[in-house]
């Protein structure tokens, strides 16, 4: 067929790209393609993102176009794309520009990436870069963890630094090779190098050195990309139990680190889904179902391990020399505190705990803990979100612009509203002590300033006491306070955008309510902007305020009081075997005159009690180990449940503890009473919700809050919703858990916003209603 005039004919078009398009090879592909294409012009890094200006016929901007989607790196993600035709040049060849700075605006910065087979193949076959630890391409290597400015070029990283010797500039400046405007190329000659702390080992002989070490059962500080890693090995028990102790870990299950797939696959249960995502660049830890366990100590008697493979060059040649094919990869800090980046200044930290310290000389601009993550119901559920995600943005379909999100206090992290988007960031930690507020503070500091934000606005958490509305209100900006719960349930439909109203069900430890008592059990009906609570939990008293969480037998008693009275005391129950007499007249006094017992109806607590009664978890070493051991025991064949009752919106468990107290009393093994419990939850979600749509009309059902990271009610409430013709939400690119609680605190806050000025135009319209 021949063309028409019109397709052959010469035109022009200028390109204006964002999204994750910096840092991730773009450019040299768009330059690839637009070759191929037979097109000229040029291509260059802003900080809109990237532009494209090219000239050839209607036809081969067309191809362009195809190939700008289907053929991008693994890593791009192109979420606006404004094509405009403009005057022609008269280019005659295509090429790749000097970046520019034109205004405010930002583009997006990418996560760090593994590094890839390529990198790994010249590790092997490149004289100046055999064995070096430091090597990556346009496709691999750090990138947000060393970003100090945009544009995404070498001056605004850590690597500015290091100056290029002439091979790897030649890489650098050849358009055809691999290493084209690689911001952190370095070779043997020019780059970073790793060290031993107060040891005299070749820097050729560290991987050996490290493996060494970790087969003779020693700690190892190790380097990495986002900060250090304790590292030994998994088989070990006492390598194990020592960096527990030496950490302050006492219980934590600890993340795991394996060099390939078939070693995983010996001792973990690995479904093709997991498979891919950790072999993806992201390489995050992964939750795996066990098989063969490791070291006792390492996932510490539950069911579940955290597994990683390795994603920096150094990772592999340890495995190289490694006996053992398992080592605990865990966060380099104490219990509480950030992770390390800093060798000088941690020092006091990384020798307490390490028997040996490993590090390099490059700086660490921007913390960044490994992500976690599991699979359910076919999709990625983030636990925690961090390296290989962070700062990558969620789309929204309102305007965030100007808006800062402060979070929570645990799992906190925060967000910044730009455009139609909000870029969250990196987890952060739990913020009750001063070190990581500290990090808090700076990591929003360097967040303002690399993209740009100017804070108009901002959305903080109910609770006065949070450090996060506190680092919020030194802003001295508006301030709108977001209901916990409220903004877990607009966090999952911001992700999933939904702006209309819904069936919210949040369930998780806690947050404050608007009566001023402990939420964590709700129902709402609500939209963004409003809501309306249904049901809840009839609260109980915490005796001992968050002493509770660490000994999660208070709130068993409270409970038990509560629907018992005092009578259960004669039932000698086995969990208060280990509780003394005093103490429990202590707990049960407290309760009686609400001294230091503020009242809750959070679920955390409801699953802590139930952990407790049952002998599972009667005191907790670490955050949410009672409800993950009585998900841990659950007998997966039992379809049985419990009763309650619901009475003027608040759920009455008095039959639910009396039926647990008579297993108990039975001799019911507890991995019954974790199942019959679980399906009491699923019941119970699906009869209310069943009685809000029938109300209200509305079949959408929003799940949010850290009770859904419990994959068997997770998996099952959603499977049970759609059975009964519910359309179901649940999180995918952030966290249920607190950790993703600011992207609904941003979108409360753009809802309301949006709301505001449309009232304000209705009452300008309303004054002068001839004005068009």
């Amino acid at each position: 067929m021949r063309k028409s005039a019109e397709e052959d004919q010469t035109i022009a078009c200028e390109w204006h790209i964002n999204g994750l398009v910096q840092g991730v090879g773009f450019r040299p592909f768009v330059y690839r393609i637009a070759r191929a294409n037979g097109l000229k012009g040029w291509v260059e890094n802003n900080n809109l993102g990237v532009t494209v200006f090219t000239e050839g016929s209607r036809q081969q901007m067309d191809a362009f176009r195809r190939d700008l989607f289907a053929q991008k790196p693994e890593a791009a993600r192109i979420i606006n794309l404004n094509v405009k035709e403009c005057n022609i040049q008269g280019y005659t060849d295509f090429q790749i520009r000097k970046s520019h700075n034109y205004s405010d605006h930002i583009t997006l910065v990418s996560p760090d990436i593994a590094v890839c087979s390529e990198c790994l193949a010249d590790l092997k076959r490149q004289p100046h870069r055999i064995d070096y630890p430091f090597i990556n391409c346009t496709n691999c290597g750090p990138r947000f963890t060393i970003v100090r400015d945009l544009p995404y070029d070498r001056i605004n990283t850590t690597m500015d630094a290091f100056e290029m010797c002439p091979v790897c500039r030649n890489e650098y400046q050849d358009i055809n090779d691999r290493r084209f405007h690689a911001q952190p190329v370095s070779c043997r000659q020019c780059g970073p190098v790793y060290k031993v702390m107060n040891e005299d080992v070749a820097t050729a002989e560290i991987p050996r050195a490290i493996a060494q070490w970790i087969d003779d059962g020693k700690i190892v500080a190790l380097k990495g990309l986002g900060g250090f890693h304790f590292l030994c090995d998994a088989y070990q028990s006492e390598a194990v139990e020592l960096l527990r102790q030496r950490k302050h870990r006492d219980g934590k299950p600890m993340a795991v680190m394996m060099p390939d797939l078939d070693s995983v696959k010996k001792r973990f249960f690995v479904y093709d889904d997991e498979e891919k995502v950790l072999t993806s660049w992201r390489r995050p830890i992964v939750l795996l179902k066990n098989k063969f366990p490791l070291a006792p100590a390492v996932s510490n008697g539950l069911v579940t391990t955290g597994i990683m493979l390795p994603y920096m060059p150094i990772h592999y040649q340890m495995f190289d020399f490694l006996k053992t094919d398992a080592i605990v990869f865990t966060s380099g800090n104490l219990c509480e505190e950030p992770v390390t980046i800093d060798e000088t200044q941690g020092v006091d930290v990384l020798q307490q705990v390490a028997d040996h310290v490993v590090f390099y000389n490059r700086d660490i601009h921007n913390r960044a803990d490994d992500s976690v993550l599991m699979l359910a119901y076919g999709h990625e559920r983030l636990i925690r979100r961090s390296r290989g995600y962070a700062p990558e943005p969620v789309l929204f379909h309102l305007d965030t612009e100007g808006i800062f999100a402060a979070g929570a206090e645990l799992a906190g992290a925060f967000a910044l509203g730009k455009g139609n988007m909000a870029i969250l960031s990196q987890h952060i930690g739990d913020l009750k002590n001063a070190e990581t507020y500290d990090f808090y503070s700076e990591a929003a500091n360097r967040f303002r300033n690399l993209f740009r934000l100017k804070p108009s606005l901002a959305a903080i958490d109910l609770h006065p006491d949070y450090l996060s509305g506190n680092y919020a209100r030194s802003l001295g900006i508006e301030i709108i306070e977001v209901q916990h719960h409220h903004a877990h349930i607009a966090s999952c439909m911001a992700e999933n955008g939904l702006d209309e109203k819904v069936i919210g069900i949040a369930f998780d430890g806690t947050g404050l309510g608007d009566d001023g008592s402990i939420w964590g059990s709700e129902f709402f009906l609500c939209d963004l902007s409003h809501y309306e609570r249904k049901f809840s939990l009839l609260p109980v008293p915490l005796p001992g305020g968050d002493r509770v969480t660490e000994e999660p037998w208070r709130t068993a008693v409270s409970f038990l009081y509560q629907y018992m009275g005092k009578e259960f005391i004669a039932l000698k129950l086995p969990f208060l075997e280990t509780v003394s007499p005093e103490e429990l007249q202590w707990v049960l006094l407290a309760i009686e005159k609400k001294m230091n017992a503020p009242l809750s109806s959070g679920a955390g607590r409801l699953f802590d009690a139930v952990a407790a009664l049952t002998g599972l978890c009667v005191y907790s070493g670490f955050h949410a180990e009672a409800p993950m051991r009585l998900e841990a025991a659950i007998l997966p064949d039992c379809k049985s449940k419990y009763l309650y009752d619901v009475v003027d919106g608040k759920i009455i468990l008095r039959k639910l503890f009396y039926l647990i107290v008579k297993d108990l009393r039975e001799g019911k093994p507890a991995g019954l009473i974790a199942a019959k419990f679980h399906n009491t939850m699923l019941a119970l979600f699906v009869d209310l919700a069943k009685r809000m749509r029938k109300e209200s009309g509305i079949n959408k059902v929003v799940l949010s809050g850290g009770t859904f990271q419990n994959r068997y009610l997770l998996e099952n409430s959603i499977q049970l919703l759609e059975n009964l013709g519910f359309e179901v939400f649940s999180h995918r690119q952030v966290p249920s858990n607190d950790g993703g609680i600011a992207l609904g605190q941003l979108a409360v806050a753009a809802a309301l916003r949006r709301e505001k000025q449309k009232n304000e135009e209705q009452t300008e319209n309303n004054v002068n209603p001839f004005k068009r």
